[in-house]
């Protein structure tokens, strides 16, 4: 996995081609902006960088071709000589150069739009610091940037809160609560990365914020980056752990839903399966409960057939109810009403069955976690060498789920994509409640 995958630039419609994305922060955050610049250009399409604040002048030559730009009919030029990296700054003063105004930069995006390309924008310093705070007067970030990328680096744990480590310690420290000189924890750099004055300062409301935990060079490291995962992510849209120096990615958190199936008729059965008892209490409760217990979120029901009784068995859970009026029509009809009430941030749904309620969390976990590492487009429990429920469908393949009709499931897009199997020691995922001999045995343990 490269950077612009972590980024779902380029398999998803999170990012759009024309995509304008600020990099904000500290740790790497230069080096992130030209690693995604020369990953976007193998498509042999420009990439134009430029700068809101100052760029050291040694950067210039990571570049393809620089442009200096001080007035708006300067763009001309700059359209016709389009290839590679370019960069597009004011002018150089001593070792540095100056950042575009709001008026140049506006320009700027207009010109990145006429031809389709996206618009990377580097918006404060960090003076090579691996922590920071942002000054009064930053970061500044264009109104119509469309994604935030937040960089830390997270070889400043541990470390003492000093102008060595962190740049403006001062700032850092009222925002974290910590003395200058103790030891920066996760805990204070989650409480910076969280803060208004902090990470999220000067984010336009519409964009995407994704956190860039980079500098994850050991495995201690790449634990507390996913320590810290967890906290960011209520208020972060993705977090990716990575070590650039040694371009690994090694995890993307992202928000991962429970979507449960509880609309069909269960003509077959006889009666309501998501109302038979399980260990005293409804299929479908216990279903919810388990996704809920996994950490799964937002956990979304729908319902269809006996929908005042089922839903009275959930009304209490901290879920989502969709109503799937078109329940008769087959099971990709819910599929469809499920996806239709997940947020755009969503970065994966695993599709539970209510006639499974022995499913643990334990498996959604490994499930998440599977998807955590590998981004990959299915991931499905291999019992036996047979292939079991529940499976998770990463966001890439949300649009063909969609598109289904009648009654099938998601199987009905196995081919499409490559499948990657978890294998699992539970023959229990094996299971479901078709007839009412299923149900004994199930009861039953048999």
């Amino acid at each position: 996995m490269n950077l612009a995958q972590a980024l779902r630039f380029s398999q998803s419609t999170i990012l759009d081609p024309q995509s304008a994305i600020a990099f904000v922060g500290s740790g790497g955050k230069t080096t992130a902006l030209f690693r995604l610049a020369r990953e976007l250009t193998r498509g042999e399409r420009p990439v134009i960088l430029t700068a809101t604040t100052h760029l050291h002048i040694d950067q210039i030559t990571l570049a393809d071709s620089h442009w200096i730009v001080e007035k708006p009919e300067e763009f001309s030029g700059l359209e016709e000589d389009l290839h590679a990296v370019v960069l597009v700054t004011g002018r150089v003063e001593d070792d540095r150069t100056t950042g575009l105004n709001n008026g140049l930069i506006s320009r700027l995006r207009e010109v990145c739009s006429s031809h389709n390309l996206p618009l990377l924008i580097e918006a404060d310093g960090s003076r090579e610091r691996p922590l920071k705070a942002p000054a009064g007067h930053e970061p500044v970030i264009p109104e119509f940037v469309d994604t935030v990328i937040v960089v830390a680096g997270l070889t400043g744990l541990g470390r003492p809160l000093t102008e060595e480590f962190v740049h403006r310690p001062n700032i850092f420290a009222r925002l974290c609560g910590l003395k200058m000189g103790e030891a920066i924890t996760s805990e204070a750099l989650a409480l910076v990365l969280t803060h208004p004055a902090g990470g999220l300062k000067n984010i336009p409301l519409q964009a995407r914020r994704i956190v860039l935990l980079n500098q994850a060079d050991t495995p201690e490291l790449q634990a507390q980056g996913k320590n810290l995962a967890e906290k960011l992510l209520p208020l972060y849209h993705s977090v990716i752990i990575a070590s650039l120096k040694q371009s690994q990615i090694y995890a993307v958190y992202e928000h991962v839903s429970g979507i449960i199936l509880a609309a069909g008729g269960s003509s077959r059965f006889g009666q309501p399966k998501p109302l038979l008892d399980w260990h005293g209490q409804p299929f479908v409760r216990a279903v919810a409960q388990t996704a809920l217990s996994a950490g799964l979120s937002p956990v979304v029901v729908v319902t269809g057939a006996n929908v005042e009784q089922v839903e009275s068995a959930i009304h209490d859970l901290p879920i989502t109810i969709t109503r799937n009026e078109n329940w008769q029509a087959g099971q990709s009809t819910s599929i469809r009403a499920g996806l239709n009430t997940l947020p755009l941030e969503t970065g994966a749904a695993i599709f539970l069955l209510t006639d499974q309620p022995q499913i643990t969390p334990a498996v959604l976990r490994a499930l998440t976690e599977e998807h955590v590492r590998t981004l990959a487009p299915i991931i499905a429990p291999l019992v036996d060498g047979q292939r079991a429920n529940p499976v998770l469908f990463d966001r890439l393949t949300f649009p063909d789920l969609m598109a289904l009709s009648g009654d099938v499931g998601g199987r009905a897009v196995f081919s499409r994509y490559t499948i990657t199997y978890l294998p699992w020691h539970d023959t229990g995922l094996l299971g479901d409640v078709d007839t009412p001999e299923d149900y004994r045995k199930l009861v039953n343990g048999e």
